[in-house]
């Protein structure tokens, strides 16, 4: 052989060789990258940052209350696993006999939908507003959800139905909240009709559409390069903490169900990006209708159109209760 041609021939094999190197430890850091990320996702999703509702936040509260002559008082409810779920009751001086529990959203307290609590009472309705588990005062150290807060929301309902009474039980979600509540309607039959804004459809979907945000790609990202990561974070959480986080689909929640459920979506919903209400709406066409806000985003839609939220809302209350009726009191801040 031609000593010129072995020479050409070690550093073409020698470019080969480091090449697989580099693919091999590409492929490592992005194994380890999936599992220890989804790992980490997965841990965080479960133990979400909330704060405690304030002290002045409550004597605020408790003083616009009185002021307006409303019943205020604190609610506790023990599930059986333990935990305390805490929350505020108002009832209006004139009750039109219906009530209303309404959810917020992850990292949030009750005081996310004080405003529309307020609103709902200066229209006649009892409002019930607790704090999700693992959420402002309530205990409870895992958010789920729905996969247990469902179950929470069953005996907040059982509670305000032996309390109060009402004619008509309502629903007012939003995100995390509107999911839970989609959720909870196999297992709570007595609502007369829900309202859910910007909910996610499955949380592996929410899952796809997080990991595409960041680079404006939207879900298609989280289904392909980062799927081992969204895999890698349900089997963790499964494994670790028992929980099937695939059963947290409020898309399978509406099937069968007869319950009215109105879907509100921003159209500049980056966050929960508003094609998860077409897929729960799919699911159901007869019973669910959706409202999509242009210009709004995530839980947004009263911000960016408040007099034909208002009316849209009050409108599906009084139009699946027997006899109570819209007014036009404004939403206060």
């Amino acid at each position: 052989m031609h000593p010129q041609s072995l020479s050409v021939e070690k550093p073409s094999s020698s470019r080969r060789s480091i090449i697989r190197r580099l693919l091999y430890i590409l492929a490592a850091l992005y194994i380890a990258g999936a599992v220890f990320g989804g790992i980490g996702l997965g841990w965080i999703a479960l133990h979400p940052y909330s704060h405690s509702v304030a002290r002045s936040e409550e004597r605020n509260a408790r003083a616009t209350a009185q002021a307006d002559r409303v019943e205020f008082r604190d609610v506790e409810l023990a599930t059986p696993g333990g935990d305390v779920l805490r929350a505020w009751f108002m009832r209006p001086p004139a009750p039109n006999g219906d009530a209303v529990i309404l959810l917020h959203g992850v990292s949030d307290n009750r005081m996310g939908t004080y405003g529309y609590g307020k609103w709902l009472v200066q229209n006649h309705y009892m409002v019930l507003l607790p704090d999700a588990r693992a959420h402002g005062n309530s205990g409870g150290e895992l958010a789920t959800y729905g996969l247990k807060e469902s179950d929470d929301i069953h005996r907040w309902v059982d509670w305000i139905e032996t309390a109060e009474h009402p004619r008509c039980m309502f629903g007012l979600g939003e995100s995390m909240g509107a999911a839970q509540l989609l959720q909870s309607l196999p297992k709570e039959p007595r609502f007369c009709a829900i309202v859910a804004e910007s909910p996610f459809a499955t949380f592996r979907e929410v899952a796809y559409a997080r990991f595409g945000r960041p680079f404006h790609a939207g879900p298609w990202l989280g289904r392909t390069l980062f799927r081992p990561a969204v895999d890698a974070g349900f089997l963790y959480v499964r494994f670790h903490y028992g929980l099937d986080m695939e059963d947290a689909s409020p898309e399978l929640a509406v099937v069968g169900s007869r319950i009215p459920v109105l879907l509100i979506h921003g159209l500049n919903d980056n966050n929960i990006p508003p094609y998860h209400s077409n897929l729960i709406q799919a699911k159901n066409p007869s019973d669910v209708v959706v409202w999509k806000v242009p210009g709004a985003f995530h839980t947004g839609a009263h911000e960016a159109a408040p007099r034909e939220f208002e009316r849209r809302v009050l409108e599906w209350f009084a139009g699946h209760s027997s006899t109570a009726k819209p007014t036009s009191g404004p939403l206060s801040n």
